[in-house]
C-alpha cells in the first residue's frame, strides 16, 4: 500500500488462491453476451476480494460471482467493482466487494475465514 493511502477495509483480508467465475450482470439484462469468466482470487474477505487479471472491468460494474470455498459450498453473490489496478501487470486484477449474498453463504465464507 503506498504512503499515502489509508487502509479503509472493513474486513480483513485472507491470502488465498481461488478461482472465481464471474458473470457480467449487464449481460443478463440483455446488453452483452452471455457467459463467465474465470478469474483467481487473490484474497478474500467477509466483505470481498481481489480478482487476479488484466481483463478489467468497470469501476462501478455489477458482476455475479461465484466460487467454491474449500471442502465446503458453492457461494454466489452479487458484488460490485470497488478498484481498479491496471499496473504493473504481474499485479494487475480488481477489487470487488460483494453487494448481496445468501446467508447461508455469507456465514460459510465466515466459517471458512474464522478456520485459519
Amino acid at each position: 500500500m503506498s504512503a499515502g493511502r489509508r487502509e479503509r477495509r472493513a474486513h480483513a483480508r485472507r491470502a488465498i488462491e481461488l478461482p472465481v467465475l464471474v458473470h457480467d450482470r449487464a449481460a443478463e439484462a440483455g446488453n452483452r453476451v452471455h457467459g463467465a469468466i474465470r478469474f483467481d482470487a487473490r484474497d478474500l474477505s467477509l466483505g470481498g476480494a481481489f480478482l487476479r487479471s488484466d481483463l478489467l472491468f468497470e469501476v462501478g460494474e455489477e458482476l455475479g460471482v461465484e466460487f467454491a470455498i474449500p471442502d465446503g459450498p458453492l457461494v454466489r453473490a452479487t458484488a460490485q467493482v470497488v478498484r481498479v489496478v491496471r499496473e504493473p501487470l504481474d499485479d494487475a486484477g480488481m477489487g470487488i466487494t460483494f453487494a448481496q449474498m445468501a446467508d447461508d453463504d455469507r456465514e460459510a465464507v465466515r466459517a471458512f475465514l474464522a478456520a485459519e
